[in-house]
């Protein structure tokens, strides 16, 4: 195996944990701060971090403004919707059930891969595969029906899907296109301008009056600027650059299984048999639309050019 091959594997485990615990400290800092304005501050500042310390320390080559604009768009697709609409929903969802939506990702992926490629048909395993996700996905909100006649509590829903869909297609994008630039400093470009798309969002959504600097904003900025946005999000562009989209998706098996228990310990939201079954089903028809998409793919490049 490749160096630069084992380096994106330890990425991928790296983000399978650490992005489990950033749902629910994304939970805990939108308990206390206006959420678009917590995302904003977190992104802008991480990248600025991660963008600066390889333009000025590392003296890396400011991009053409060709690339600046692709990074800014997919900024707007990964960080603005996918990381800030998941942060105003948190304000109204729980942390794990938000992750478990999530967790359709790569689900979404191979379906916009197959559009895009639309000589491809899914095969009776992809089909299989989705169904079963989804009523893995029913039977958690089987938990929650109560909670739907909250309107509050439908918009978060539909915001998580929302930002997955807007995740998906992000990571499809940037997956198809490199542009043979460095892919931290692409990471440093999209958190960086994707935050600065949050602050317009902030300025319509957000409670404004109250901001207020708490102790638990402060440790949950932190921890998401250094290790959920410089670090992993980092590791998930060079992920992306080294591994295939199918393999650089994996992470979503792990991710809810880690925010549900996080979120279970620390806030005390709901986790029992049917919660745990419903994750189970959730991941195994992830797991089967993969197998399948695989199969496709093997079966595609098997066959005799005629």
């Amino acid at each position: 195996m490749k160096r630069e091959t084992l380096i994106a594997y330890f990425c991928l485990a790296g983000i399978c944990l650490i992005w489990g615990t950033t749902f629910l400290v994304m939970r805990i800092g939108v308990m206390h701060f206006p959420p678009f304005l917590f995302a904003a501050c977190r992104q802008i500042i991480a990248g600025t971090l991660l963008a600066g310390f390889l333009l000025l320390i590392r003296k890396e080559k400011f991009p053409s403004w060709n690339v600046l604009r692709i990074q800014a768009f997919r900024g707007f697709l990964l960080i603005t919707c996918g990381n800030g609409l998941v942060s105003w929903a948190e304000v109204f969802v729980s942390s794990g059930l938000a992750a478990i939506i999530c967790s359709t990702m790569p689900v979404i992926v191979i379906l916009l891969n197959l559009t895009i490629n639309r000589s491809e048909l899914p095969n009776w395993i992809i089909a299989l595969g989705v169904m079963i996700g989804l009523s893995g996905i029913l039977l958690v909100f089987s938990e929650y029906l109560a909670d739907f006649a909250n309107s509050n509590y439908r918009l978060g829903i539909i915001l998580i899907f929302i930002a997955t869909l807007t995740w998906a297609l992000g990571s499809v994008l940037t997956k198809r296109k490199n542009y043979d630039t460095n892919p931290f400093l692409n990471a440093g470009m999209q958190m960086f301008l994707g935050g600065l798309f949050c602050l317009p969002f902030s300025l319509v959504f957000d409670d404004l009056n109250q901001v207020v600097i708490s102790v638990e904003v402060v440790w949950a900025l932190s921890y998401l600027i250094l290790i959920g946005s410089v670090t992993a999000f980092s590791m998930y562009t060079y992920v992306l650059a080294k591994l295939p989209m199918t393999i650089a998706s994996l992470y979503a098996y792990i991710n809810p299984l880690v925010a549900v228990v996080l979120g279970w310990l620390v806030l005390s939201e709901k986790l029992n048999l049917k919660i745990g079954l419903a994750i189970i089903i959730t991941v195994l028809g992830i797991y089967l639309v993969n197998v399948g998409y695989l199969r496709l793919q093997r079966k595609k490049y098997e066959s005799p050019n005629l």
